[in-house]
């Protein structure tokens, strides 16, 4: 994802520092600095996290300042990193799941992220509680009632342009535009007034897998140490704020809040993703011969137009009607047609064969073609 997001970035000569080199603390300093972390978080009144590329990296997403990150490497001129896996098939990391247990149990009142790999979001943190400042990949808006729309695929434009979808709000039907932020956007006030609020009131503020470089969100801390405040940096590299806190890590991101986390006895919860695929059937009579026209569609309740990108492809048998030929779909949409004589119901078995990064390969669903009705669509959740 990131490979995508820089190369549809204008062009900016000046992107701060870029390579610095990795810090590491001992392994005596390291388990000192997780007692005194676990001890801050476990006082707070009003925590709220920070959080920039390096708690993703471990989700297999590059970073972009790291020694091998994509803007260092584009300004040694040596090829771009390759991504794990697509950009879709990420999945939150320790880092995310362990934020996640800090705002159920009601220690954690926000995130200000930086990233726009939409993983706080699907690991479960509420909306209300996250402020993603540069925006999503995974989010657009509508331009008119700003309704947002949170997708199970990458939306293919940045820079707050209009994506070719339209809102679905009836009385709207305005079109909608991505959420991602280019060199010369300003930060949405949606997303960084309630981001101010929280750093003004936090006692504690985490800056996690941060260089706190890109301006003006990297000062949005700095408001925190203001109020009386105190601002923890967990970095792998230097930074500009690192005088200004009081209490600096250098170590893996995951692995300093794994250790916090057990010493304050927390268990850190497992994701699990689950996405929604729509199966409509409808059809059309003819009465001359008692026949019936149907289609059955499997597709995305974000749209029609919308792609499935978990989905390699869909067989539809009839397991109860020997006549009739199963059929196996591998171009979306997936839509099979088929002239049926009208009898009774007929069940319909949909088979759906996942991509590469789903914890099951395939997943069946039973659908019932019915007569007495016009058409059925029916919702279908399933978790991978």
């Amino acid at each position: 994802m990131a490979l995508g997001y820089a190369e549809k970035l204008s062009y900016r000569e000046d992107i701060g520092k870029v390579g610095m080199p990795e810090l590491f603390d001992s392994r005596e300093d390291l388990e000192c600095k997780i007692e005194q972390l676990a001890k801050l978080i476990q006082e707070s009144r009003h925590l709220v996290a920070f959080t920039g590329a390096g708690i993703s990296t471990s989700c297999g997403i590059p970073d972009f300042r790291g020694p091998k990150g994509v803007w260092t490497l584009q300004h040694e001129g040596k090829p771009l990193p390759k991504a794990d896996l697509p950009f879709h098939q990420a999945r939150p990391g320790i880092t995310h799941m362990a934020l996640v247990e800090l705002q159920r149990r009601g220690i954690l009142k926000f995130i200000i992220s930086q990233n726009i790999d939409g993983l706080h979001l699907k690991s479960g943190i509420p909306r209300s509680c996250l402020s993603e400042l540069h925006g999503s990949s995974f989010r657009e808006v509508c331009s008119s009632c700003e309704t947002e729309y949170v997708r199970d695929f990458e939306v293919e434009t940045i820079g707050l342009k209009h994506t070719g979808r339209r809102c679905s709000v009836a009385s709207c039907n305005a079109r909608l535009k991505d959420t991602v932020l280019d060199w010369e956007d300003a930060l949405p006030p949606k997303e960084l007034v309630p981001a101010e609020e929280h750093c003004k009131k936090a006692d504690v503020i985490l800056c996690l897998g941060t260089s706190l470089q890109i301006t003006p969100a990297c000062n949005l801390p700095l408001r925190t140490v203001r109020g009386g405040g105190k601002m923890v940096i967990i970095n792998l590299q230097a930074t500009p704020k690192d005088k200004k806190a009081a209490l600096v890590i250098r170590g893996r991101v995951d692995e300093v809040i794994a250790g916090a986390m057990r010493r304050l006895d927390y268990a850190i919860p497992p994701f699990v993703r689950v996405d929604r695929i729509l199966i409509s059937s409808y059809f059309t009579a003819k009465q001359r011969n008692r026949t019936a026209r149907w289609t059955i569609r499997i597709g995305s309740v974000h749209g029609r137009k919308s792609p499935l990108p978990f989905v390699d492809s869909v067989e539809i048998s009839f397991p109860d009607r020997k006549d009739l030929r199963s059929a196996v779909l591998k171009d979306q949409p997936f839509v099979l047609r088929r002239t049926l004589v009208r009898q009774k119901d007929i069940d319909a078995l949909v088979t759906l064969q996942f991509g590469t990064g789903c914890m099951c390969t395939s997943a069946e669903i039973r659908h019932v073609l019915e007569f007495n009705v016009s058409a059925l669509d029916t919702t279908i959740w399933y978790a991978r």
